[in-house]
């Protein structure tokens, strides 16, 4: 029988790897900059056009290479970053596999030129699909410049499934900004499709974090007013950065970043210290801003768990987890955002000094020996006198059938006083299912006799399911009513929500909203859907926004479910709302008529039934 096993040929090698490696454009964008700043790049410049799809080009200042390894860097497993295993466990450069450029060149055209500072010339190499076409010397500027041309050109299905330009686009901002971040020292330009994004010369890490993320002049300035700073160091770690305010956390996740010896990650565990920290002063369900910076020793992590090498382990995680949860609550208490307890002194007795040469006499019990209790001639208690009727004076009487009393022979003519809104009892349908009156508790549900027993129906969350069918429905009948506004409020966008919100305009516009483009990131809202004029649109666009962004997902009916949805929760009404019976019965019967009245569109309970059973039992 003759032999099966055999060895892949490098080219197909490095098409498997890159299934892994380059997952998306963003990832070739990832690993050049991360090439660039291993080079000691000062000055990074990337050009996207198409979101990468055409054109990914990553140009650096940095040390450049000679023509051998220009050529070498393109082989499998070759890289300056380790020598030995051993230099695993002392990384601080961000590659040190050796298997991005032969990645990348296996799935796109690649061309670079690049040259040593100490070189007349430099060299132009071209590949495409793990093939050299041709290497020749070049006059070009010191560093490396890299073009990446027609991802997956030779993976067709990669290629036709990757997302919508836009979508893409926002994968690319986030790999940008992210680098930005952890490398402030580094002037860092971004252009897509010939528009400058971004232009962050280099800078502190508080003034990065500034420029990136204020989108004017004045929301820079409040931003910066908003960062605590934080900075510990133990023999563990040293923990740096900035956390936000407690009145700048959001409903969505904004920005909340954790870096390790420059490099970021994604740590869910070090998240819940923060959340654990930021619990008492933030709103439930809203979520603090951080970024939050780690140096450790390089052999307690282990960063080779991952392609993306944004998964880290830490070797004493569980040690720095309160370490980070009481740094984050000390900023929170050195900038008088924690209550702090103040004491008051005045007129307190002073504490003496404990001495040891001072001897304690016990304490002597002192009692009435006169004293007897079941003496008959002690004065005896008498209850005073009340008199009731007078509480009742003033109380106005009139005929109503309306209220229900508890007293089992009612008076025709007088009844009990109005009971306060949240405790109604009012005339439902006539049917088998509702036998004739609901009953209004707290403010927040519903309460109905039905077949199988007594019915609990939250109000806020029927009008969600309610509001996110009526929505729904204005999507995929592209008939939305829409209300225009007297003064339009402008929106500033961030450049992610700006990528998304042309995917989303035609839902938008169908549910109501009206938008113009005022350039640079900005819109003015010229229309509302009625039933929000309440609302401030601005930050219900950018709640629905994040949802479609949260979500993650391409396939556009979702992204109308989750605009439907966020916007369904921003206008339906706050528990305690005074509400009329005619409203209450309206609500009910729409409830019904969308066809699926037990859960709202995220999964939670509308309707619950206590049975006749279940109530018996709590007789017994």
């Amino acid at each position: 029988m003759n032999d099966i096993i055999h060895l892949l040929p490098d080219s197909v090698s490095n098409q498997i790897a890159a299934g892994e490696v380059v997952q998306r454009p963003a990832s070739v964008v990832k690993e050049l900059i991360e090439n660039a700043i291993d080079a000691g790049a000062s000055n990074i410049q990337v050009i996207v056009k198409d979101a990468g799809r055409t054109l990914i080009q990553v140009i650096d200042n940095g040390l450049g290479m000679s023509g051998t390894d220009a050529r070498m860097a393109f082989e499998r497993h070759a890289t300056s970053k380790i020598t030995s295993a051993q230099d695993l466990f002392a990384l601080f450069t961000m590659g040190f596999r050796g298997e991005a450029l032969p990645s990348i060149a296996a799935v796109a055209q690649v061309e670079l030129k690049t040259r040593r500072s100490d070189a007349e010339l430099g060299v132009r190499i071209c590949i495409a699909g793990s093939q050299i076409e041709s290497q020749e010397p070049v006059n070009c500027a010191s560093g490396s410049n890299f073009m990446v041309k027609n991802l997956f050109f030779n993976v067709p299905a990669r290629r036709k499934f990757l997302k919508s330009d836009n979508y893409e686009f926002l994968h690319i901002l986030a790999v940008f900004q992210q680098m930005a971040l952890v490398n402030p020292e580094v002037h860092f330009s971004l252009v897509n499709n010939d528009i400058e994004v971004f232009n962050l010369p280099p800078a502190s890490i508080r003034q990065r974090i500034v420029k990136i993320f204020g989108k004017s002049i004045h929301q820079q300035k409040h931003l910066n007013q908003q960062l605590l700073n934080i900075e510990f160091e133990t023999t563990l770690a040293k923990i740096t950065g900035f956390i936000g305010k407690p009145e700048i956390a959001k409903k969505r996740n904004g920005e909340q970043y954790f870096f390790v010896n420059g490099r970021y990650m994604r740590h869910p565990y070090f998240h819940k210290a923060v959340m654990q920290a930021f619990e008492p002063f933030i709103p439930q369900g809203c979520m603090p801003t951080y970024f939050i910076y780690f140096t450790v020793d390089p052999s307690t992590i282990d960063v080779n768990i991952h392609p993306t090498k944004t998964e880290i382990k830490f070797e004493n995680e569980q040690a720095i987890w309160p370490i980070l949860s009481a740094v984050v609550k000390e900023a929170l208490g050195k900038f008088n955002v924690a209550p702090s307890i103040d004491f008051d002194r005045t007129d307190a007795p002073d504490i003496p000094i404990y001495s040891s040469k001072v001897s304690a006499a016990p304490p002597q019990p002192k009692f009435n020996t006169d004293y007897n209790p079941f003496k008959t001639s002690s004065p005896q208690y008498k209850r005073p006198s009340m008199e009731w009727e007078k509480l009742y004076e003033g109380f106005e009487k009139e005929k109503s059938g309306k209220y229900f009393s508890p007293d089992p022979n009612p008076d025709p003519i007088d009844r009990e006083p109005e009971r306060p809104p949240e405790d109604r009892l009012f005339a439902g349908p006539e049917t088998s299912e509702a036998p004739g009156q609901y009953l209004w508790y707290k403010g927040k549900y519903v309460l109905t006799s039905v077949k199988s027993g007594l019915m609990f129906i939250d109000l806020r969350r029927a009008h969600i399911r309610v509001l996110y069918q009526e929505y729904l429905m204005y999507i995929r009948q592209k008939k939305g009513v829409s209300q225009r506004v007297l003064f339009p409020e402008v929106a500033e966008f961030t450049p992610e929500e700006s990528a998304l919100l042309p995917l989303l305009s035609e839902d938008l516009h169908y549910m109501g909203f009206e938008l113009n483009d005022m350039g640079n990131n900005a819109f003015a809202v010229t229309g509302i859907p009625s039933g929000i004029s309440g609302l401030n649109p601005v930050e219900v666009i950018k709640d629905m926004i994040y949802t479609v962004r949260e979500k993650g997902s391409s396939v556009k009916d979702e992204w109308s479910e989750s605009l439907a949805l966020s916007l369904a929760k921003n206008a339906a009404f706050s528990y305690g709302k005074n509400m009329t019976e005619d409203e209450i019965r309206h609500l009910i019967d729409a409830l019904f008529a969308t066809g699926v009245p037990n859960y709202t569109p995220d999964g939670k309970t509308i309707l619950s039934v206590l049975s006749d059973e279940e109530i018996g039992n709590r007789f017994k």
